[in-house]
Formats: C-alpha cells, structure tokens, sequence
C-alpha cells in the first residue's frame, strides 16, 4: 500500500544546538510531545508509548541517522506505526526552525486508508501542539 506523508516546522527561539539536545533527550519527551513518553533501548532503539495505559500505543524505532545538531532520522518498526521518520534543525534568525516529517505505512489496511483524512488533521495538529510546547521549554 503506498504510504502517507505528513510533516509540520516551526520556529524555536534557541540555537539548533540547544533544539537538538532537548529533542534527542528522551525522558524529556514527555514535557513537550502529546501524551508521550520515551526511552533508548540498547544502542540504537527507542520505544515511545503515546496515550494512557492501557489505552494507547508503543512506537518502536531505530535511530538510522544522527547528525547533531541538524538531523536525525529514524525508522519506525512498531506492529502499528511503520515507515520513515525525521527531524531536521536548521538555524534561523533568532533560533532555529525545526522541520518534523513522516513517510508512514497506514495500519488496518483500506480501512486505514479510508479512515486517514479524518486523521491527518488530528494528527498535525498534535504535532504542532508538541513543537509549541518544545520551543516553551526554549525560552
């Protein structure tokens, strides 16, 4: 099945050192991403569980790309989340512009397709909702 693509930026009122060290600091996750939180597992995984137990649902990754302080791209291989994520940090007049992109394969097959218009504004909106929250902790 072809996958979706959805991403959000913003501009953070940080250097893209300081953006990245707070985005790639995991237990931290939980202050700014949406009902998330998160942990390294071993040397190369995550695990971020979003919702509250046991209503929710656990993201796993591997982390395929780390260019600090302006790339980091991750696979997701989690039963219900899959594809190819990334978070590039760019400096910008006062701060940094954080770009948050996703290349995701639909879950539930075409009811996951049918069902992805009504979701895609919900999900965006939780993600500029966490990067609004992150560049709080910014300032």
């Amino acid at each position: 099945m072809k996958p979706i693509y959805a991403a959000a930026a913003a501009h953070l009122p940080a250097p893209p050192e300081q953006v990245f060290a707070l985005i790639t600091d995991w237990p931290r996750h939980q202050e700014w991403m949406f009902m998330t939180t998160a942990r390294t597992v071993g040397d190369y995984g995550l695990e971020a569980y979003t919702g509250v137990r046991p209503f929710g649902f656990l993201d796993t990754m591997t982390i395929t790309h780390w260019e600090p302080p302006t790339l980091l791209r991750v696979t997701h291989t989690g039963r219900l989340v899959r594809g190819l994520g990334a978070i590039r940090v760019s400096a910008q007049a006062g701060g940094s512009r954080v770009v948050w992109a996703e290349r995701l394969e639909l879950p539930f097959g075409p009811l996951g397709r049918a069902g992805w218009p009504f979701v895609r504004p919900i999900a965006l909106a939780l993600v500029r909702r966490s990067l609004r929250k992150l560049a709080t902790l910014l300032t």
